[in-house]
């Protein structure tokens, strides 16, 4: 590699440019790839039993188990997630050397998932308690579920665009 005074040429700077470029990008591509099937299961079941566990919890008067029966399941799913997503991260550390990211993806899809998901699971719960009727949890549990497998797929096509 021959230089201009200890300096690099200009051609050899370009070219030094466009391969940073191009491990930024391989960098990103990697952060962006899907997470692990079974973590996307566990996750899909977790947002679908939240609404109904929680509005269990939530319900004025025992509804199907006893409230702190309810408090237990939702404690120990939510445990169970927790141990799960740590371990995802963990095996997908190990396995790429990067971190698993969301804020690779868009934010025009992520911000309304952010927003909209919770407050589809939670507020189901204060629905179902104001009224009665169960179907607003199963609803809540539908559209979760939905949301999960929609923003996965959408996931796993940004990964493929990108890769």
């Amino acid at each position: 590699m021959e230089t201009n005074g200890g300096r690099p040429t200009p051609e050899q700077a370009q070219s030094a440019l466009a391969e940073a470029e191009q491990i930024q990008a391989s960098a990103a591509a990697l952060s962006a790839t899907p997470w692990p099937n079974w973590f996307f299961a566990a996750l899909t079941l977790y947002i679908a039993a939240f609404p109904i566990a929680y509005g269990g919890v939530m319900a004025d008067e025992d509804w199907l188990l006893p409230g702190p029966s309810w408090t237990g399941i939702m404690v120990a799913i939510t445990a169970l997630y927790l141990s799960l997503f740590a371990l995802a991260a963990k095996t997908w550390r190990e396995k790429t050397g990067v971190a698993l990211r969301l804020d690779v993806l868009p934010k025009r899809a992520t911000v309304p998932l952010a927003v909209g998901l919770p407050s589809i699971l939670v507020g189901s719960a204060f629905v179902f308690r104001f009224t009665g009727s169960p179907v607003w949890l199963f609803a809540a549990s539908l559209i979760g579920a939905a949301a999960s497998v929609g923003f996965h797929l959408a996931f796993v096509r940004l990964h493929r665009a990108s890769a």
